[in-house]
């Protein structure tokens, strides 16, 4: 009985006798059903990018919801999961921020904001006339008074991690694979917080990873929707221009193309062995 959920299921309240709550994994596994979102805090920035599918050929592309929003001038999100669920998360956010700046007189803090989304998408997880929110929320955040830029990702059960690269969504496992072999982590890369990639580098990366989960075959259409938050920017929050997300796109296909040839030339040679 507590294995498949039932009468255990019914209220986020509610703890099985395995100490599980059915309706957090749930609105976990709404989010693994969704597009791919990653980041990564890269030496100069931090970079979002999500893949949003394209659900209907009718679909007008720039109207179907945009993944990655602007929470205040240094600070911005993308979501992954139920779109809608994670629009208000966007809403908390900006008043939380909103509310700060007008209390302290000063941007809030990359951690106290990832710290307070993440309280507000707990608290739903407590009540039985409540449900958990079923979308992940990435945040990119610049702190003015310390310097610092951050990554933060916040889960359906309300727990709040910093990362160098986070992804949520289908996708989250082999793009969590792919980001370990970049040079994001100032503690094991040979240089130091110097030889960590840069923005620039980071697009593209971004969007050879999303490309590369890609099966046109099985897979719907999708947009690649992108934001950085870098010293380019002034440390705002800003879409990626069109052109750099062209480029970084086309850059992203040459190189899938390559490897598939070298591949499939090993494959070649290993038979005639």
């Amino acid at each position: 009985m507590a294995s498949s959920g039932s009468g255990y299921d019914l209220s986020s309240s509610t703890f099985s006798p395995d100490g599980r709550i059915f309706q957090v994994e749930y609105a976990a596994k709404a989010v693994e059903n969704a597009g791919t979102a990653l980041g990564l805090r890269c030496r100069d920035g931090v970079v979002l990018a999500v893949e949003k599918p394209l659900q209907n050929k009718m679909l007008v592309a720039a109207t179907t919801g945009r993944r990655i929003h602007t929470v205040d001038e240094h600070s911005g999100v993308a979501i992954t999961g139920f779109i809608s669920d994670g629009r208000q998360i966007v809403n908390r956010a900006r008043d939380e921020a909103i509310n700060y700046d007008e209390t302290y007189g000063t941007k809030i803090p990359p951690k106290t904001l990832a710290n307070r989304i993440s309280a507000y998408v707990h608290y739903f997880t407590l009540h039985g006339a409540l449900r958990p929110f079923g979308a992940s929320t990435l945040l990119a955040s610049y702190d003015p008074a310390t310097r610092q830029h951050s990554l933060h990702m916040v889960e359906p059960s309300g727990v709040a991690y910093e990362y160098f690269g986070a992804a949520a969504g289908r996708g989250r496992q082999p793009a969590r694979t792919e980001m370990e072999k970049l040079a994001i982590n100032p503690k094991q890369a040979d240089g130091g917080e110097a030889s960590m990639i840069d923005v620039a580098e980071g697009v593209r990366q971004l969007a050879k990873i999303i490309h590369s989960l890609h099966d046109s075959a099985k897979d719907k259409p999708f947009e690649l929707e992108m934001s950085w938050l870098c010293e380019a920017s002034g440390w705002k929050h800003k879409g990626v221009p069109k052109d750099v997300i062209a480029s970084a796109v086309e850059w992203a296909k040459k190189e899938i193309e390559e490897a598939e040839e070298e591949s499939d030339e090993e494959d070649d040679e290993g038979m005639e062995e």
